[in-house]
């Protein structure tokens, strides 16, 4: 009779095993940080991994999108500097992309006002204060988990882009230059220096032509008769 009775116990329990219906494991969430500060990025990730999830990092603005994109995250704790392009314009680029987006805002004292401005124009669900500890965020995580506001600013999202100058247009690169033509040789110009005996010469002529015109004129104004001298100068050959 007991034996009867723990058979029939075995084969209702193996019934319920096989025939129960199968409950899938939940699978691990995803935290993307994009803080650009290894303390606090070392921290969140200490506390997110002791809660369970998986974490990416991304130390780019910009790319901190694409990978959004890419991983589909669950969470993404996001700051204000971040190279290439600010966190806020990233919060409102990841709720364009997904409206469903969960951005958790991580700011230092000094700049909380200007995080929160932020954190309300890209509809994300709550700001942590650095330091960060697993009590700042256990204290925060309900509201971390709350409904995800509207974000008023995806429509001054264009606006809020810095003015991009476009490049100016390359110019072609100039032809080479033709090849010069070799120099001229100019011979020198060799100036011979006047011969003296020339010189006295010419200054001889210039005399006697001088006093043969002031004879000349002297006897055409009849101031003397230059035919007796001419006379007296033709017997001296004589």
């Amino acid at each position: 009779m007991v034996l009867r009775f723990y058979l029939r116990l075995n084969l209702m329990t193996a019934s319920f095993m096989y025939n129960a219906p199968c409950v899938p494991f939940e699978m691990s969430r995803v935290a993307l940080i994009v803080v650009a500060n290894s303390i606090n990025e070392g921290r969140i990730r200490d506390i997110m991994s002791r809660r369970g999830w998986d974490v990416e990092i991304c130390h780019d603005g910009d790319k901190a999108v694409d990978e959004y994109v890419r991983i589909e995250p669950d969470l993404v704790f996001l700051s204000l500097d971040l190279p290439t392009m600010n966190g806020h314009i990233v919060a409102l680029e990841m709720r364009e992309t997904d409206p469903s987006s969960r951005v958790v805002f991580v700011s230092s004292k000094a700049r909380l006002s200007m995080t929160m401005d932020a954190a309300y124009s890209s509809g994300a669900v709550a700001t942590l204060v650095t330091p960060i500890t697993f009590d700042s965020l256990e204290r925060k995580w309900e509201e971390i988990n709350s409904d995800i506001p509207e974000a008023p600013g995806l429509s001054d999202l264009d606006a809020l882009y810095p003015d991009i100058e476009e490049p100016e247009p390359e110019l072609p690169p100039l032809p080479p230059l033709p090849s010069l033509p070799p120099p001229l040789v100019i011979d020198p110009i060799v100036v011979k220096p006047k011969s003296k005996k020339r010189s006295k010469l010419k200054i001889l002529i210039l005399t006697i032509l001088v006093i043969s015109g002031a004879l000349g004129i002297a006897n055409y104004l009849d101031y003397i008769d230059i035919q007796v001298y001419l006379d007296e100068v033709s017997r001296l050959f004589d």
